[in-house]
């Protein structure tokens, strides 16, 4: 994941990169949280009830996720969050959390805004448009990996599930298919929807896909090639390293702030 990371252009020199395990003060924030948190608002969270659904028991790890998460935004004094938006909940009770510390113990977390890009920011199912794509669907033509090989990536965009008016157009509530494929066009090539609907205009679903297949592997190449430099590479490793050093003396800064208004250590 990492590497995908830096493959995809994240600059280590900009942006801290680290293995969350390598750093504790993610457990030990989020159990001072968790501690200020009730049941009753993560038995509402959207991914809680959908990957419980149907079980009688479920693991308590994914009950108390989003206090996780939200350790991971606090611990940083993060105030912009950028995300997909089906985060927005995550967001929400980031900030509900943040907003009850602060209240009760005084000012102690940067209170997060979430940035939702209004094209792209929630990329669908291939071949269920009204899901949100997921690498544990069952259909491996349901998703576009960035490992993806060529011939699949292929496949799986001319599978795509459109609709039987046969003009490209954006319309999310009436044209969920033809609109996803939309947004990761534009996602890939940088145009806006409304100048590849221009492009489009008279053309059929079939040119549209072939186009969309190009600009898709097109983009993913150079991924793939940076990917294969640095997977196993002594670069890597040192990245890691250096960014989870990095990211402790944040979060010690951080952790000693929030011992001292909650009254724990000497």
């Amino acid at each position: 994941v990492a590497a995908l990371y830096l493959a995809v252009g994240l600059d280590p020199k900009k942006s801290i990169i680290f293995i969350q395990s390598m750093v504790p003060g993610h457990a030990e924030l989020s159990w001072v949280l968790m501690c200020n948190s009730y049941t009753g608002e993560l038995s509402r969270m959207t991914q809680f009830k959908q990957k419980s659904k149907d079980s009688e028991s479920a693991p308590t790890g994914l009950f108390t996720y989003p206090i996780l998460m939200a350790a991971d935004i606090l611990l940083y004094d993060t105030d912009v969050v950028p995300v997909g938006n089906d985060q927005k909940q995550h967001i929400e009770i980031t900030r509900d959390l943040a907003e009850r510390v602060n209240n009760k113990y005084g000012k102690t977390f940067v209170v997060p805004d979430g940035r939702f890009l209004k094209e792209g920011a929630r990329i669908m199912s291939l071949d269920a448009p009204s899901s949100k794509m997921s690498k544990s669907a069952e259909n491996t033509h349901s998703r576009i990996s960035l490992l993806d090989d060529a011939n699949k990536i292929k496949k799986s965009i001319m599978r795509a599930t459109t609709d039987s008016e046969g003009t490209v157009r954006f319309d999310m509530e009436n044209k969920p298919g033809i609109s996803n494929l939309l947004n990761i066009y534009s996602a890939f090539s940088g145009m806006g929807v409304a100048e590849i609907e221009k492009k489009y205009a008279g053309c059929g679903y079939g040119e549209f896909k072939k186009d969309l297949v190009d600009v898709t592997t097109e983009a993913i190449l150079p991924i793939q090639q940076r990917y294969g430099e640095i997977r196993k590479s002594q670069e890597l490793v040192d990245i890691l390293k250096d960014g989870a050093e990095k990211a402790n003396a944040i979060s010690e800064k951080t952790l000693k702030r929030v011992k001292e208004k909650f009254g724990l250590g000497l």
